[in-house]
C-alpha cells in the first residue's frame, strides 16, 4: 500500500462528478441487491411509450438500458451531473432537464407511463402521482435507513435521529397517502468494505451529505486511525441499506 500522503493527495484530486464509482475498483466493494435494478429497469423501459428518470446523476444507470421509449426524459439538480447526463444521453434522444430542489417537476399532468429513480434524493410523491398517467407505474431503488452509518458515525459520532430516516414502510405509507398503490416493496442490507484511506476520502467527497463538514484537515486524526487499521489488513466494514419499491397510479 502506498504512503498515507500519496493516497490522500490522489483521492483529493480525483474527479467525483457524475454517479459512477469506477474509481473505487480494487479499493472498495459493495454487495449488490439481489433483485438487479438495472435489469428490471431495462425491462420496464422497453414496455412503455414514455418514461421519466428522476435524479439521474450523470445518466450512468439509465444509459445501461438497451432501449428507451419514444419519449424519454430525465431530471438532475446538480449542474455538473446534469451536464454529464446531457453529454451521455442526448445522443440517444433523452431530454435532460435541470431541476431545482423541491420545486414542482417541469412536466404537465399525466405525462408519463413510467417514472423511475435510482437513489432519489427525496421522492416527492405528490409530484410523482401528478406526472404519472392513470395506470402508470413508479419503479425505483431507494437508499434505506442508516445506510453506511458505520462509516458516517465513525466521523460524526452517534446519529440516533438520522438513523430512522428513509424507512421503507414510511415511504410506502407516504406513496399511498399521495394516491399511489404500492405493488412491491423489498429491503436488503449489503456489505461494504473499504481497503485504503483514499477510498474513504473519495466516497466522502462524492456523497457530501454523509459527513457534511468533511475535509481531510478537519478529520485528519480519524483518517490516520483508519489508515493504520487498513495497513494491518483490516478493511473498514459498513452496510448499505436499499429498498425496491413499485407503485401504480
Amino acid at each position: 500500500m502506498r504512503q498515507f500522503d500519496e493516497l490522500v493527495a490522489e483521492a483529493e484530486a480525483a474527479d467525483v462528478s457524475g454517479w459512477g464509482f469506477d474509481w473505487l475498483a480494487g479499493r472498495a466493494s459493495e454487495e449488490r441487491p439481489p433483485w438487479g435494478y438495472s435489469r428490471l429497469l431495462a425491462q420496464r423501459l422497453a414496455g412503455v411509450e414514455s418514461a421519466l428518470d428522476l435524479d439521474t446523476g450523470g445518466g450512468e444507470v439509465l444509459n445501461e438500458a438497451a432501449h428507451f421509449p419514444p419519449r424519454m426524459c430525465a431530471t438532475e439538480s446538480w449542474p455538473p451531473n446534469a451536464q454529464k447526463a446531457r453529454e451521455r444521453l442526448a445522443r440517444r434522444g433523452v431530454q435532460v432537464v435541470e431541476t431545482c430542489g423541491e420545486a414542482a417537476l417541469p412536466f404537465a399532468n399525466q405525462s408519463f407511463q413510467l417514472v423511475t429513480a435510482r437513489h432519489p434524493i427525496s421522492p416527492n410523491w405528490s409530484e410523482i402521482y401528478r406526472v404519472l398517467q392513470p395506470g402508470g407505474h413508479y419503479f425505483a431503488q431507494h437508499v434505506g435507513p442508516a445506510s453506511a452509518f458505520e462509516l458516517i458515525e465513525f466521523f460524526l459520532g452517534p446519529q440516533p435521529e438520522a438513523r430512522t430516516m428513509r424507512d421503507a414502510q414510511s415511504e410506502a405509507a407516504a406513496a399511498r397517502a399521495a394516491g399511489l398503490t404500492v405493488t412491491d416493496l423489498r429491503t436488503v442490507r449489503c456489505r461494504m468494505a473499504f481497503h485504503d484511506v483514499g477510498a474513504v476520502i473519495w466516497i466522502l467527497r462524492k456523497c457530501v451529505w454523509w459527513v457534511p463538514d468533511f475535509s481531510v484537515q478537519r478529520y485528519l486524526d480519524e483518517l490516520v486511525e483508519l489508515d493504520r487499521q487498513m495497513r494491518r489488513g483490516e478493511p473498514f466494514i459498513a452496510f448499505s441499506a436499499r429498498h425496491l419499491i413499485e407503485a401504480r397510479r
